[in-house]
């Protein structure tokens, strides 16, 4: 089976729909799998919901998309650098569904192990909770989550093998193993694939059967903020 394609472009070709649902993986800009997202944006695909930590940045990230409109709903834990997000939110233009950030990686997680749903004390008593079913278990009252059963799953990783082994670096690891495992088709992006073999058995952190496309580009690493200290004076 052929894993390893040529570009985002050629490894999307024949999974884009409109009004389908993508996880994404990454953490703030950390990891974001961007010349996937260019791709979706080239194609024009449209009426997305995308179940994401994050909503990028103006220019950067998901937030290419939300520039021309092509996401209708964010499954997001925190979208607090994206002033075009904000505007389309408070304008009514765009859907949110808030998550504890452990939450959105546990219903991925459970979506990747095929479990349904599961219950949660994390946002008992708050906004988060309302609508959905409560129950009490011990004397203390949870609340029920549903799995993420995600179209596609779009996810960057540092180094892979030819049959998709992944191999993720440092906060990369956050989001994207569980945005790869809950998506019907997952497609990765990776800085370096290495012969089959060549990874350490204990360094795979996503084994090769969540992957079903593959490829190798370059990539920015934008920085989010940026903080500094002033020199100190010799």
């Amino acid at each position: 089976m052929k894993k390893v394609y040529a570009n985002a472009a050629e490894a999307l070709d024949g999974l884009l729909h409109d009004g389908m649902l993508i996880a994404a993986g990454g953490f703030g800009l950390c990891g974001i799998p961007e010349l996937l997202l260019q791709a979706i944006k080239d194609a024009g695909t449209k009426d997305l919901t995308f179940a994401s930590n994050n909503a990028g940045v103006d220019d950067f990230g998901i937030g290419i998309l939300l520039q021309t409109k092509q996401v209708k709903k964010m499954i997001s834990s925190y979208v607090g650098e994206n002033a075009e997000f904000m505007r389309q939110y408070l304008s009514g233009e765009l859907e949110l569904e808030f998550n504890p950030q452990g939450t959105l990686a546990e219903r991925m997680r459970a979506g990747g192990c095929g479990i349904p749903g599961f219950y949660t004390k994390t946002g008992v008593g708050t906004v988060i909770a309302e609508g959905k079913e409560h129950k009490d278990f011990n004397g203390e009252t949870y609340i029920l989550e549903e799995g993420i059963f995600a179209d596609l799953s779009i996810v960057k990783a540092w180094k892979a093998d030819d049959t998709g082994n992944l191999f993720f670096r440092k906060t990369a690891r956050n989001f994207n193993p569980p945005a790869a495992m809950c998506g019907k088709i997952c497609v990765a992006e990776v800085e370096e694939i290495v012969p089959r073999g060549e990874l350490d058995p204990d360094q795979i952190h996503l084994p090769g059967i969540y992957v079903h496309r593959l490829i190798q580009g370059e990539h920015e690493k934008r920085i989010e903020q940026r903080t500094t200290r002033k020199r100190e004076e010799a």
